[in-house]
């Protein structure tokens, strides 16, 4: 029970990775405030708080962190896992859908920061951010994906610094590709599924692709007192890829 008595919100709680994270948090004693754009959450327990909505707009960020008052006081962990996948050449992507890729991944998280972090204990919070291998590596057909996940790495990295003198340690966790729901559809509409999944697991040391368990017990991490010396950090989750 390595955060009993304390309070998280997970955002992108809907599937994947946050309902991994989720789970996880629930297991070690969080109460738990919840969000993501579903109307309902299948996945959430009687005991959570679940709060749909729209992150990019700061009215619904505002809302949330008055739920968040008026139902716990205070915010010990905050795991910002929401964001918005794009691929294609850069030279293809319209300029609305390249806006869409930065507020979703990047802008919608200092919103959430920036509304949350007054409601976290001097006693000592953590915030832990979901950011992805390609915000520290390049990949063609992902550029945009990759600015915005490097914008969300430095965002984390200046926060660290600005507010360690109120005990709120920021990390960045990184993962490699993830065998989420949205992951394995995307997988399933190639021409030859298992090919691919071959492929791309052939450019892993480890030879395979992660699960969002194996993600969610790396957030459990940063997020309890065992990272307490931890902040401004980027911590791969990756299978190796970045090694190299």
């Amino acid at each position: 029970m390595r955060l009993e008595s304390k309070t998280a919100l997970v955002t992108g709680a809907g599937s994947g990775i946050g309902q991994a994270v989720s789970s996880h948090l629930r297991r070690e004693g969080a109460k738990l405030l919840l969000t993501s754009r579903r109307e309902q959450l299948d996945s959430a327990e009687p005991e959570d708080v679940y709060l749909p909505g729209d992150l990019n707009e700061e009215e619904f960020v505002t809302d949330l962190a008055s739920q968040a008052a008026e139902t716990f006081g205070s915010i010990d962990v905050v795991v910002i896992n929401h964001g918005l996948q794009a691929s294609g050449p850069l030279t293809d992507m319209a300029c609305d859908d390249a806006k869409d890729v930065l507020h979703s991944n990047l802008l919608s998280a200092f919103l959430v920061m920036k509304h949350f972090a007054p409601l976290m204990p001097a006693a000592g919070a953590s915030i832990v951010c979901i950011g992805s291998r390609l915000g520290t590596v390049g990949m063609s057909g992902q550029v945009l994906y990759s600015a915005a996940k490097g914008g969300l790495i430095m965002l984390a990295k200046g926060a660290a610094i600005e507010w360690a003198p109120r005990n709120i340690r920021v990390n960045v966790l990184a993962p490699g590709l993830t065998v989420t729901p949205v992951i394995e559809s995307s997988i399933q509409r190639r021409p030859d599924p298992e090919a691919y999944r071959r492929e791309r697991e052939s450019q892993i040391p480890l030879q395979r692709l992660a699960t969002p368990a194996e993600v969610a017990d790396a957030v459990l991490f940063l997020a309890s007192s065992e990272s307490s010396y931890i902040t401004g950090a980027v911590l791969p989750v990756d299978g190796g890829y970045t090694a190299f």
